[in-house]
């Protein structure tokens, strides 16, 4: 890092944002966290970050924030990101994820805050024409978490021409794995790998594999998995960049796809158990393959996963369910 900065995470207290702030203070940089607490934990927070408890679409709460500590920059990760609850609830993403996130930029405009790394994702590109997916990509979302992401990377590219904002957006694929004592823990739990370690824990009887008529080499959906130190360490990359660009637009990923059933084969292979599964109908707004070329980011910024196998991705989060098999706080 060139210098030390005051940052604002919002949603620190959730999987990614916990680790993303960890590694900002290990690298200097000074974190308030702002999270609601809907989602995240309280235990996940690092022991240095200041916790404000609240929420993005609270204006008044945003400018108290803004006038009482001097924030340098943003990072902002606080949103909804269930695809099938979009598809269910679009009125609750389009009111969290996008307008949300236009408060915030409102009061940081309001405040003289210029720099946000903003956490996008790999749904802006829906059905892709061709994997890897690189940035030039169209972008046709299938679900509502996508098009609200979308529309927020709308915002921000006009904020950017006209108020001189100066962001990057990184277009997360797939996050897993875990970082020492911070782990992945949603309540209700929907990604895949934990879903799986949870019926080695014998939490769940069962995993459900949603489709098998993909146009994918097994019929089952494909992900790129990125660990989410590797994730985390974007971060602090493209906020170092904002010094000298600004506008950044990268693809997060290991660009190596994996079907659920090669996840679930190399769960049952890590932790010894049989975890069985059912097939399942395909749920609505699900691409069949996503996978990342990140090859920009690594060439511009020099961002290199040091977590790439899909062994250690889930080896990792195996040790952390293991050692919190009911999550935070609740062992």
């Amino acid at each position: 890092m060139t210098n030390t900065k005051h940052v604002l995470v919002t949603g620190g207290a959730g999987y990614i944002g916990s680790v993303v702030g960890a590694q900002l203070i290990a690298a200097g940089h000074r974190v308030t966290v702002l999270d609601n607490l809907s989602r995240g934990h309280r235990e996940a927070l690092p022991r240095s970050a200041e916790l404000v408890q609240g929420d993005v679409s609270d204006r008044a709460l945003l400018d108290s924030v803004f006038a009482r500590r001097k924030v340098d920059a943003v990072v902002h990760l606080a949103a909804l990101l269930e695809v099938g609850e979009s598809m269910r609830e679009p009125e609750r993403y389009f009111r969290n994820n996008s307008a949300g996130t236009l408060t915030l930029l409102e009061a940081m405009r309001a405040h003289g805050v210029s720099r946000m790394v903003f956490s996008s994702t790999a749904a802006l590109f829906g059905d892709p024409e061709r994997v890897p997916i690189d940035e030039t990509h169209p972008l046709r979302p299938c679900n509502v978490y996508g098009e609200s992401k979308l529309i927020t990377e709308r915002m921000l590219k006009w904020f950017h021409v006209i108020h001189g904002l100066r962001y990057a957006s990184l277009r997360y694929f797939n996050a897993a794995g875990a970082a020492g004592e911070l782990g992945e823990d949603h309540q209700p739990e929907s990604h895949l790998i934990p879903l799986v370690l949870q019926v080695a824990l014998g939490q769940r009887a069962k995993v459900e594999i949603y489709g098998t008529d993909y146009a994918s080499p097994d019929g089952t959906c494909v992900r790129d998995y990125i660990h989410v130190s590797d994730l985390a360490t974007a971060h602090l990359l493209a906020l170092d960049a904002l010094e000298e660009h600004g506008r950044l637009l990268y693809n997060l990923g290991n660009g190596q796809g994996y079907s659920v059933r090669q996840v679930i084969e190399t769960a049952r292979r890590i932790t010894g158990h049989t975890i069985p599964a059912v097939e399942t109908p395909r749920r609505a707004g699900d691409p069949a393959v996503l996978v990342a070329s990140s090859e920009k980011i690594r060439r511009e910024l020099g961002w290199a996963p040091k977590h790439s196998e899909l062994e250690e991705i889930v080896g990792s989060a195996w040790e952390w369910h293991r050692k919190h098999p009911r999550g935070y706080g609740q062992n």
